[in-house]
Parts: structure tokens; C-alpha cells; sequence
């Protein structure tokens, strides 16, 4: 159900609930009719039957039956050395196999989280494996979301959705019903996502969906399917059953010559079956599972976990490597990398142009300073908004730190950060003053000025930071006298003073940009992606050497949604950016470039890889 074009009254109905959430009764019924809310599994195999499945593969099944026929005719050296191989093969594959199973394992396990849930008009913490849909759960920063929750109410509120939708910027939530039916992931804006986090603000919705039938438990399902054969795998099938056709023709042939030539059957038979061991290369598993063993000892020393040994081989004959942006390719933490005002412009790679020593810059630097809601931790650590983080570190290393100023210029009140407005408003007293800092999207802030700036004095450092793919932030203020009896927009957010503007980026890995380099050299081609926004992916690409020439294409998941799979297939080759593409796509991605022939590696930190990383 498209829950984001209902509006939340209509929401309550559907599922049955209240504004003062469901009754313990009713969310025990509803337990048992939906399940616990949480992502199922496969269950862990146990070793037996990792032992065990190491005697599946072709060629060991064909040195399986060359020892019986060994053993048969008598020959018991042969027998014991066939065994002896077998079995050595098969205890270093289950040693390499059950390590990575149980490494996984650990990895798999994370700590149950409570919720804060409505019940009975009461306030009252749950495990959130017990939330059911219909239930009313209230959200503030830090927490994991823990289903899938359509909002009713939201203040200031931002959700970290990157492990879904592959955006390095949080997305601002908001409580009206959207239009459009068929929307990328990100754009959600009534909705939060079990498995994503909430990095500002606070909030109260409705649970819509839980476990499987979550954004999450969706792709979880994509999971589900059958594990592939490696190309060695498939060659190894190939060449055992072409020996085995081979053997048996040969064999078929001398036992035929021989009884035309009236020789003893029997003894025909036996020589026959002596013939067809003697061709079977009993060693060479072993040798390859050896030499894989080694392989996977080596990436180990590198922090490299090696599930199954034919995945060394893979890796080895890879021709395209499909790489996620956010937390792969870059760091996952904005960083500011631009600043610029009345009189200067600062850029962390162009240097310093202009006066910044002057009145507009320590402005600047006091709005983005106190305009925010970071704090530090025990450690400290900088927690809060990754935008505001990233702002408040670029000031706190000029100078200008949080705590020392606000001794001298307290907050009295502010105005939280809505999606609507696009801008947040911090209040401050100053020499019986007060001061208003506002920090927003350009655009906005542009329209509450009072002398009607025109973008004409901000369009050069403000194209310099968009052309080099920064994401622009504005900063104003305002003096007044005394504060309104209505704190609002209206009667704060207006007759404004622009000082300064900042350019954002999650910026790439410098090790990232040699792993590229070295592909190129290696022969394999290098492909971003993402479900970031096009113009941030392509400056990114750029940087890091993906993108060279006129000639490499960008295409969006709204095109590809466009493109049949044999189109896709014709232009695959051209493509070095996916941007804003789902899950589902960026598995069509890959299945098309396999159909090319190509052999695929897939790279990706974030649920919405996983899909295409199975495949």
C-alpha cells in the first residue's frame, strides 16, 4: 500500500489503531498474526554439513567412484592414495568455509534495540522485535528506526537513510501526504525506513509494516535465492564431465576391440575399469584446493574474508567492478570544503581569496558556530546532523567554538529545521540584544532578505562551489531589539541580512582514488553505483578517475526504469555512472553486463547493495 499518499488519519483507520496507540491485548493478538518484527535467515548450517558439502563437486564425485573401482579390482595402494586425497581436499575446504561461517556469524549479530512505544496512552519501552503495524512509536535523534513508520507529527526531523538509498546526505522529514505514487526510495518524505537512523530531531508515526514486509525485509527476500557457480567451478564441471565422457569412450573401446578379438570378458572388463582409473588426475582437486588455500591465506594477511576458496580464482578474472558512492568510495561524512562572503572566498584546494580577518567573516563563522545542535561526546566526538557537524568543525578549527560563545551570545530560542522551509533559526541575546542566525537553502534565504540582494553578488563563488559538485548552504542574520510575543517564521525569518555561504561535500577516499587507477591498469573497468543525485555522483566519478572522457554516459534510475533489459544490454559498455537506481536496478546492472560476458565484482556498504553483491 502506498501509505505516503494517505493522509494520517485515513492511516489510523486502516490499520486500526488510535492517536493513543493499541492496547497490550491488541498488540499481543497482532504479534501473533504478523510475526516478530525481524529480518529471518537463513539458519547457520551446521559442520557436518559444510564436511559433507565438499563432496559435491564433479570431480570428486569421479575420484569417489575410481577408489571403489580401485577397490574392487584389488588394488587397494590406489584405493587408500585416492581416499587419502579426497579427504585431505575436503578438511581444507571445511576449515577455510567453517571459519568464514562463523566470522559472518559474528558479524551477523547485533544488539535487540527498545523502542518507545504509545500504549494505552502511556509511554512505554519495548523490544522492538514485539512492534506490530498499528502501533505508535516516538522517535528522537540516535535511534535506529526500528520498522517501517508513516509520521504524524515531525519536528526539525532527519533520518540517515544512506543504507538504503545510498544518499550521503540525510533526508529532512516532513507530515503531508505526497502525490506521486512511484517515487526512488529517498524521496519518502512522510515515511522512515526500519534499519535507517535518526539524526535530528524528534518525531511520532504509526507503524505500517514490520519484519519481511519492510523496505528492509524486501530486499532481505532478494537474498533468498540460490548461490552461483564461480567461473573455476564451471570449468572444473565442464572438464570433469568432458574426462568422464572421454574415459568412458576410450574404455568402451578397448573392451569392445578385445572382446571382438575373443579375449576373456572379465578380464576385459578389468582392464577396462584399470584403464579408466589410471586416466583420472586423482591430484588435480588437491592441488587446486591448495593453491586456493593459499590464495585465501594470503588476502587474510590483507583483512580480506574469503567465504568460499573458488572466490580467490574469481577475483583473480573479474572485468568490471561495480563500486557503491557513499561509504565506499567516499568517507560518509561531509566535510565543508568551501566558504565565501562579502570580501572572501576560501577554498580548501584554490587557497584563500579576499580579506578574512574582517567583520562578514567573523559573522560567518559565529552563525555557523552557534546555528546548529552539535554536541561533543565523552570522547569528544562531534554528535549531531553530519551538515551541521561538518560546518561546526570547519569553524571550530578556525577558532570559533560552540561552548565559548555561547557565554556570550546564549541562546534564548530557536526555530527547529523543517523541510518545508528549507532553513533553521537560532535566537541569541547580545548586549541586551538579540541576534538571529538563519541557515538555509540559497534560495529561500534569498527571498527574506531586506535590501532584495540579487543572486548577482553570490553567482560566482556560489557556480565555482556548485560546478565542483558542493551542495550550498546559506547564512543570514538579523538584529533585533526585543523578541515577539510569537516566535514563528513569519514574524523571525524575515528582513534578513545574507553573510556567507559554504559548500558540502562527502568527499572521496584518496585511497579510493588509486584503487581506481590500478583497476585501469589491471585491465578491469571501473563502474559507479548509486542512489545519490547524478550531479553529486558525476563530480565524485570525476575526481576519482571513473569518468574521463566526453563519451561516458550518466544514466539515472528513472531512465534505466525506461530501457528494456536488451537495451540496457547494448549500452551497458557506456555507462560509468548509475545514479538515484534502486536495488532491483542495480541487480539489472549487473545481470546485464554478465550477459556481455563480462565477470562481475560488486563492492557496496549499504543494504541496498546486497541484492546485487549475491549475484
Amino acid at each position: 500500500m502506498n501509505w505516503h499518499q494517505i493522509e494520517i488519519k485515513e492511516v489510523l483507520q486502516l490499520t486500526k489503531s488510535t492517536e493513543q496507540g493499541l492496547s497490550a491485548a491488541e498488540a499481543e493478538k497482532r504479534l501473533e498474526q504478523y510475526g516478530f518484527n525481524e529480518i529471518t535467515q537463513a539458519r547457520s548450517r551446521p559442520p557436518w554439513i559444510i564436511f559433507m558439502n565438499q563432496f559435491k563437486d564433479f570431480m570428486i564425485l569421479v575420484l569417489i567412484g575410481a577408489a571403489v573401482i580401485s577397490g574392487l579390482l584389488s588394488d587397494l595402494t590406489d584405493t587408500i592414495v585416492i581416499i587419502a586425497i579426497v579427504l585431505l581436499n575436503a578438511v581444507v575446504g571445511f576449515i577455510q568455509e567453517y571459519r568464514a561461517e562463523k566470522a559472518i556469524e559474528t558479524l551477523r549479530k547485533m544488539t535487540v534495540t527498545h523502542s518507545r512505544v504509545l500504549r494505552n496512552n502511556t509511554v512505554t519501552s519495548v523490544s522492538s522485535t514485539r512492534l506490530v503495524p498499528g502501533d505508535i512509536v516516538l522517535l528522537e535523534t540516535g535511534n535506529i528506526v526500528p520498522a517501517d513508520i508513516r509520521l504524524a507529527e515531525a519536528a526539525g526531523l532527519k533520518a540517515n537513510e544512506s543504507s538504503l538509498t545510498g544518499e550521503s546526505e540525510p533526508s529532512g522529514k516532513q507530515i503531508t501526504r505526497l502525490e506521486e505514487a512511484d517515487l526512488p526510495l529517498g524521496d519518502y518524505s512522510n515515511m522512515v525506513f526500519k534499519g535507517t537512523h535518526i539524526t535530528n530531531g524528534h518525531a511520532r508515526g504509526v507503524v505500517v509494516a514490520t519484519g519481511m514486509n519492510t523496505e528492509l525485509g524486501r530486499i532481505a527476500r532478494m537474498l533468498q535465492v540460490p548461490g552461483l557457480q564461480t567461473p573455476l567451478q564451471r570449468r572444473l564441471l565442464a572438464f570433469g564431465k568432458n574426462l568422464a565422457y572421454i574415459v568412458f569412450f576410450i574404455c568402451a573401446v578397448v573392451f569392445g576391440v578385445g572382446y571382438l578379438r575373443g579375449e576373456d570378458v572379465v578380464l576385459m572388463l578389468l582392464t577396462a575399469l584399470s584403464l579408466a582409473v589410471a586416466a583420472i588426475p586423482e591430484a588435480l582437486p588437491a592441488v587446486i584446493t591448495i593453491a586456493l588455500a593459499l590464495g585465501a591465506r594470503k588476502m587474510i594477511r590483507k583483512n580480506v574474508l574469503i567465504r568460499k576458496l573458488p572466490a580467490v580464482e574469481t577475483l583473480g578474472s573479474v572485468t568490471y567492478i561495480c563500486t557503491d558512492k557513499t561509504g565506499t568510495l567516499t568517507l560518509n561524512r561531509m566535510n565543508v570544503e568551501g566558504v565565501a562572503g562579502t570580501g572572501f572566498f576560501i577554498h580548501k584546494k584554490n587557497g584563500i581569496t579576499g580579506d578574512t580577518g574582517g567583520d562578514p567573516y567573523r559573522q560567518l563563522m559565529k552563525a555557523m558556530a552557534l546555528n546548529s545542535d552539535v554536541q561533543m561526546d565523552e570522547e569528544h566526538r562531534f554528535i549531531g546532523d553530519p551538515t551541521e557537524t561538518a560546518l561546526y568543525e570547519f569553524a571550530a578549527a578556525e577558532g570559533y567554538h560552540k561552548a565559548e560563545l555561547e557565554n556570550r551570545y546564549p541562546r534564548v530560542a530557536e526555530i527547529p529545521f523543517d523541510s518545508m522551509r528549507k532553513c533553521m533559526s537560532t535566537i541569541h541575546r547580545h548586549n541586551g540584544k538579540y541576534i538571529v542566525y538563519v541557515k538555509g537553502a540559497m534560495e529561500v534565504l534569498m527571498q527574506k532578505t531586506s535590501h532584495h540582494e540579487t543572486a548577482n553578488s553570490w553567482e560566482r563563488p556560489m557556480n565555482d562551489m556548485l560546478a565542483g559538485g558542493l551542495r550550498v548552504l546559506g547564512f543570514a542574520t538579523r538584529e533585533l531589539e526585543a523578541l515577539p510575543d510569537d516566535i514563528t517564521p513569519e514574524t523571525i525569518e524575515d528582513n534578513l541580512s545574507l553573510i556567507g555561504i559554504a559548500g558540502i561535500i562527502d568527499p572521496p577516499r584518496e585511497e579510493a582514488r588509486k584503487a581506481v587507477q590500478e583497476c585501469k591498469t589491471a585491465g578491469i573497468k571501473a563502474v559507479m553505483i548509486t542512489g545519490d543525485h547524478p550531479v553529486t555522483a558525476a563530480t565524485i566519478a570525476k575526481r576519482l578517475g571513473i569518468m574521463q572522457s566526453g563519451e561516458d554516459r550518466i544514466l539515472t534510475g528513472a531512465e534505466l526504469k525506461k530501457l528494456s533489459p536488451e537495451e540496457l544490454v547494448e549500452i551497458v559498455d557506456d555507462v560509468k555512472v548509475y545514479a538515484r537506481v534502486s536495488p532491483e536496478q542495480k541487480l539489472h546492472i549487473v545481470k546485464a553486463m554478465q550477459q556481455r560476458g563480462e565477470l562481475v565484482a560488486m563492492t557496496g556498504d549499504g543494504v541496498n547493495d546486497a541484492p546485487a553483491l549475491k549475484h
